[in-house]
């Protein structure tokens, strides 16, 4: 299997799989001198952990990360950094019943299609127990970007999941990180917790859409046509498990707008930047960074494990009744929060080093 590397200058490759002794991550490209410790790193770990509440998945696992390489003293030395996270909660006999069966809206049947063979204990490579190791190159990311660009935020929260939608009228930055689901509304944490304990108790489950913003990105990253900051970006999220919609700042609901609505307007700041009074374009315009907060909003499908009766068929060709035992998240929007976070910043310090690399500092003076 190949193609289990992601970034330019900043580049990682995640390997293991779900119910495997472990699995981690390499990552190449990390300036020196960054610091940087596990505990640093368990931070994001702890944010996407299974096991935690009621409302996703009860594997247990810590999610405990080990540097194996390329950190000395506290701090990074330019060369490969190892991660590892040991897999300690595996229940693979709760997939014995799938060996030889293809779950509906799930990756067994293109995978074995494919490969003439899948390890059907948790969905291998597919599950997405493999977003823990992108969480902790992440981590990495983040260190980095501090490193270079202080005060550079990156925050993701739900926005809608299946028929419960934040009210943005309500928007509260610091309610994100005081609840389960990280929504930005703490009075409607109750209705998104009941609405999906009903789904759970009816043996199914939900989709959601999760937005992801980074505060304080320089104008001037990415580059124009196949380099473009948008674009990585969805590739970027669109490369999540079970995500199969991606949008940057307004979106598809662009379509609907005229231009006189759509268009940012400009004008110059007290401080000589430029000031815009809207973004709808997701702070990105040509593929570079325009200085405004960069949006990008992905839609997870449901879980396709679930317990309801589902027709499929098996590996000889005959029809099966599917019922997905295991433990399995109601709506995996929730743990696709962090994971989310650590693409974007992936990207970000991506795209940060490869500026410095070409530019360095930018040329256009406006004012």
């Amino acid at each position: 299997m190949s193609m289990n590397s992601f970034g330019h200058l900043f580049r990682f490759t995640t390997w293991g799989e779900s119910h495997g002794p472990a699995l981690g991550a390499t990552i190449d490209g990390c300036p020196p001198n960054v610091p940087l410790t596990p505990e640093m790193l368990q931070q994001w770990l702890d944010k996407r952990r299974p096991g935690q509440n009621k409302n996703m998945t009860q594997r247990n696992e810590p999610d405990a990360v080990k540097i194996l390489s390329g950190v000395f003293e506290g701090k990074t030395t330019g060369t490969p950094i190892q991660l590892m996270i040991e897999n300690t909660d595996q229940r693979s006999k709760d997939y014995g019943d799938i060996a030889n069966t293809f779950r509906p809206g799930h990756a067994d049947i293109t995978y074995y299609q494919k490969y003439g063979n899948r390890d059907y204990r948790g969905g291998g490579r597919s599950s997405a127990r493999e977003t823990a190791a992108r969480v902790a190159a992440g981590g990495i990311a983040r260190e980095a970007i501090k490193a270079l660009v202080p005060g550079l935020e990156i925050k993701g929260y739900m926005v809608a999941m299946g028929e419960m939608e934040i009210d943005r009228t309500r928007f509260d930055w610091d309610a994100i990180d005081k609840n389960d689901f990280w929504i930005p509304d703490s009075a409607a944490v109750q209705n998104w917790e009941d609405y999906l304990q009903d789904l759970r108790k009816a043996h199914d489950s939900v989709g959601a859409i999760v937005e992801i913003v980074a505060r304080g990105v320089p104008a001037g990253i990415g580059a124009p046509i196949y380099g473009k900051l948008d674009t990585e970006l969805a590739a970027a999220m669109m490369s999540i498990n079970a995500v199969k919609g991606v949008e940057i700042g307004e979106g598809m609901n662009a379509a609907r707008l005229k231009g006189s609505q759509n268009a940012d307007e400009i004008f110059l700041g007290n401080d000589g930047a430029p000031v815009y009074s809207s973004n709808h374009a997701g702070g990105i315009l040509g593929g570079i960074s325009s200085g405004q907060d960069v949006v990008v909003r992905f839609a997870v499908k449901p879980t396709s494990s679930i317990l309801t009766p589902r027709q499929s068929i098996r590996k000889d060709g005959s029809s099966a009744e599917v019922i997905t035992k295991g433990r399995h998240d109601p709506c995996v929007g929730i743990r696709a929060v962090p994971v989310g976070e650590a693409m974007m910043a992936c990207v970000i310090l991506d795209h940060l080093l490869l500026h410095r690399g070409q530019i360095g500092v930018n040329q256009g003076i406006i004012g």
